[in-house]
């Protein structure tokens, strides 16, 4: 039985962690204008395009999900892609009701999903959440690559307040959020080995 003690999660911690996040999310506030003026001061065509890919949350999808996860199936570490997809859709579910309670206005008022109207809201960042969420999952199994994972993460969530979608709050909060997703499922998996007797189960592992 793994603890908690033994991945750096004790409650304290756990605690401390979480007050300083929100702490750090409740000062960014008062950032927000600045980060987007600063943001509007870097634009230029070059970053469009290289930010637009970025951006794209099929992108997002493909390079920290579905490539991480064959190269998982290579490895044969299998019990950790349901993992990584549990802790992608984890944070998915939990900014939408997020974003439904809070109904917070993007920066540039547009109207991008005319039937899902919870995604025109802005707090917190789905992406962020999203790319930030696969980071501790991914950082286990592949640390050597763990300089690839947060600099992409960190420009997903840059590319929201480059384009104006997103408050500096919005993408801090909703890293903030991924990351403790991505942890808990970590922490989950090591408690209780569910992934890898269900991979078992399945014929797998």
């Amino acid at each position: 039985m793994v603890s908690s003690d033994s991945m750096g999660l004790s409650k304290t911690k756990v605690i401390l962690y979480t007050v300083l996040a929100i702490a750090i999310v409740a000062i960014s506030f008062l950032f927000d204008a600045l980060a987007a003026s600063a943001a509007g001061a870097v634009r230029n065509r070059l970053f469009d395009i290289i930010f637009s890919w970025i951006t794209n949350f099929g992108i997002l999808f493909i390079v920290l999900i579905v490539i991480p996860s064959l190269f998982l199936w290579i490895k044969k570490k299998q019990e950790w892609i349901p993992a990584l997809w549990a802790s992608y859709a984890t944070a998915i579910i939990i900014v939408f009701v997020l974003k439904l309670i809070i109904a917070r206005e993007r920066p540039m008022v547009t109207e991008f999903y005319p039937i899902i109207h919870i995604l025109d809201y802005s707090f917190p960042s789905m992406h962020a959440a999203a790319a930030f969420a696969a980071i501790p999952v991914l950082d286990r199994v592949y640390p050597v690559l763990k300089k690839f994972w947060i600099i992409f993460a960190v420009l997903v969530a840059f590319s929201r307040i480059y384009f104006d979608k997103h408050y500096l709050s919005d993408v801090l909060a909703g890293s903030f959020i991924g990351f403790g997703i991505g942890m808990f499922f970590i922490w989950f998996e090591m408690k209780t080995k569910i992934f890898k007797k269900l991979m078992k189960m399945i014929g797998y592992g």
